[in-house]
């Protein structure tokens, strides 16, 4: 990195630092920095995003490699090579979701994904980063069946020192989704195959898939947040609205991480919402994680006390009273089975009360969170808590409560309450219970 590059990657974090997410962005930077650069992303991009949000794409891509993060990026051309099959007059079917590839269309689908691929090295060396196209080379493969589908490619390996010696002299690799097969003949392989070989290889940090929805959508046409598929994946395969396309992406993303680590992601975005989604815990798409199963406990006698008593402590940041378990009357807990989150309800009065919602540092931004919230707040139609009014986590507090009231040093929340009486006399009782916290 020229000492030019470097001021602006430090210019730009700085900057960063001091907006409303700067300490989150400055962790998420810290990271991502600290692995090797050719496992920090792969970005997937498919072929309505070039041909729709071709600016935006690059425009994302050259800020990561401007802050010192270069990501492995692939690309297809589906919509582009249907397009031009068309306009020649070349007809292919399709077998198991695979286009058969006969000579002619070999010789297509090999110029439009050239094409693409300049447009985007193009388009990113436009924004002042410098991009190298990889058309053929980095995935050897060979026929998946010739007989049946052509010139079909199953990925066999991936020339990983290539991708790394690319990163290495400071530009971001764009690889095609064509393979090469013993002999030199090129193959087309589909983009899920490419991309789930790259993966495979890499084992990166982070696989990140750009759409136009931005996000893996809920049964409302709304993209989804998060899925823990450690507790979501089941019930999600079940669900009837999860059909078609859906269902299959849903499948590819579990067997990709499958293949990887546990602090491995797949995010789901926009171009424009890739920097939100990757450097604050709010994101801006589906994020998708092994995770952890949440348990849930109606008694403290199998809840690990010091594992709880930690939690706590490391999320909150604060020593806790020493009679703070003997005093805790639990009404239910939920707790992710590594005690890296988690919600304590007790009874307070009438009222269910959420004493502590608790996320360690480490495991915010896995989405660990909504999907306890959603658990507990699911079996619990009305709950109240409060958070001191200058808390950072306040943000997330204030899009899931029904209301709010600040009252001092507190903000207290509550969910589902609609009678004001009540409202008015639970303030002032949720506002003077007992702090939990050594001064």
């Amino acid at each position: 990195m020229t000492s030019s590059s470097f001021s602006t990657r430090e210019t730009i974090v700085q900057l960063l630092s001091n907006m409303q997410d700067g300490k989150e962005i400055r962790s998420y930077l810290q990271r991502f920095s600290s692995i090797e650069q050719s496992r920090f992303a792969v970005i997937k991009i498919g072929g309505a995003i070039l041909r729709d949000q071709l600016k935006e794409t690059a425009d994302a891509l050259a800020f990561l490699h401007t802050v010192g993060l270069t990501p492995i990026v692939i690309h297809g051309g589906g919509p582009q090579l249907d397009t031009t099959l068309q306009e020649r007059g070349i007809e292919t079917p399709k077998i198991d979701g695979l286009r058969v590839t006969d000579a002619a269309t070999m010789d297509v689908a090999r110029d439009v994904f050239i094409g693409e691929n300049i447009k985007l090295v193009e388009a990113v060396r436009a924004e002042g980063v410098e991009a190298e196209g990889v058309i053929v080379g980095v995935i050897e493969a060979d026929y998946l069946d010739k007989e049946k589908y052509g010139f079909v490619g199953e990925p066999k390996n991936i020339r990983h020192g290539m991708l790394s010696s690319i990163v290495r002299s400071g530009a971001v690799p764009i690889i095609t989704c064509l393979g090469v097969a013993p002999g030199g003949q090129i193959l087309n392989i589909n983009g899920d195959s490419a991309t789930r070989a790259v993966v495979e290889a890499l084992q990166p940090l982070k696989v990140i898939f750009l759409t136009g929805t931005g996000g893996l959508l809920d049964k409302n046409k709304r993209p989804m947040h998060s899925i823990n598929l450690a507790s979501d994946y089941d019930k999600l395969m079940k669900a009837d609205w999860v059909q078609g396309g859906m269902r299959l992406k849903l499948q590819e993303i579990k067997r990709l991480l499958d293949a990887l680590p546990l602090t491995s992601s797949v995010s789901i975005t926009t171009p424009q919402g890739l920097v939100r989604e990757l450097f604050t815990h709010g994101g801006s798409g589906t994020l998708v994680r092994q995770g952890e199963a949440i348990r849930t406990f109606t008694s403290k006698a199998r809840l690990d006390r010091a594992g709880t008593e930690a939690l706590v402590t490391s999320a909150f940041g604060r020593t806790l009273k020493p009679d703070w378990w003997d005093r805790l009357d639990i009404h239910q807990v939920y707790m992710s089975e590594r005690y890296r989150a988690g919600a304590i309800l007790t009874k307070v009065d009438d009222f269910i009360y959420l004493d502590k919602f608790a996320v360690t540092e480490e495991a915010r931004g896995e989405g660990l969170s909504r999907t306890i919230w959603r658990q507990f707040s699911k079996q619990n139609s009305v709950f109240w808590w409060r958070s001191r009014t200058a808390n950072n986590f306040n943000a997330f507090y204030n899009d899931m409560a029904t209301g709010l009231v600040k009252t001092g040093y507190w903000t207290v929340y509550w969910v589902g309450e609609t009678d004001f009486a009540r409202i008015a006399r639970n303030i002032d009782r949720v506002a003077s219970l007992p702090a939990s916290f050594e001064d």
